[in-house]
């Protein structure tokens, strides 16, 4: 990667402290060899995987208290992977899977800033029903219905990793999509609760999402 600007920050859970590197800003962009461009990810788009969004935080604050024990978890569009760092922590079985290809390094050098062990990545397309991933007990991830597209794409991606039994927790900042996922997820035999966010001063004063859990 070159000539991108970096941004270092800790984030507090409890009594456990994840350092994270990220992008410093929404400006930063560097694909000299065009890897993001064909992988559809245009340059708007490309430092979004870089930044820490509230959402995630959501997500991991929430999974602080949630039973992990013994479940092979999977995050979806991880991104910054901040809930991925923090299981691992934990010493929870946890794989990490986006599109973005700078994730895995970012992946790399953060779980080397927490002094942890390397978390299991992979590169997947929702649409790509050829990934090695196998299945998975619980599913999460944060902010993922950018696009009306993104909804069928993600159901079935849930439904194909998920085991029998299994959980889907996300972190919607109410994007106006969540309805449909939650039909789509029912459709696939799974009972869905939702949760109204409470404000919290990690969070924006104007941040507005929901957890959604999914259960079957």
């Amino acid at each position: 990667m070159t000539s991108v600007r970096l941004k270092y920050q800790t984030i507090e859970f409890g009594k456990t402290d994840i350092h994270l590197c990220g992008l410093r800003n929404k400006q930063e962009f560097s694909d000299p060899e065009k890897i993001a461009e064909k992988l559809g990810i245009s340059s708007s788009y490309w430092p979004i995987f870089g930044l820490l969004w509230p959402s995630s935080i959501v997500l991991a604050d929430y999974l602080l208290e949630f039973d992990t024990d013994r479940k092979r978890i999977l995050e979806v569009g991880c991104g910054l992977a901040l809930s991925s760092l923090l299981l691992n922590s934990q010493g929870n079985d946890i794989t990490a899977t986006d599109h973005h290809p700078e994730v895995d390094g970012f992946l790399k050098r953060n779980t080397l800033l927490n002094n942890d062990p390397d978390i299991p990545f992979e590169r997947v397309d929702w649409a790509d029903e050829k990934d090695s991933l196998g299945l998975y007990d619980l599913i999460i991830g944060s902010d993922l219905l950018y696009e009306d597209e993104h909804i069928e794409l993600l159901a079935n991606f849930f439904n194909n990793h998920a085991q029998k039994a299994c959980e889907v927790i996300l972190v919607d900042p109410s994007r106006g999509r969540k309805s449909k996922l939650i039909q789509k997820l029912e459709s696939f035999g799974f009972e869905s609760s939702i949760l109204k966010v409470q404000s919290s001063q990690k969070l924006p004063d104007d941040y507005k999402g929901f957890i959604l859990s999914f259960k079957r």
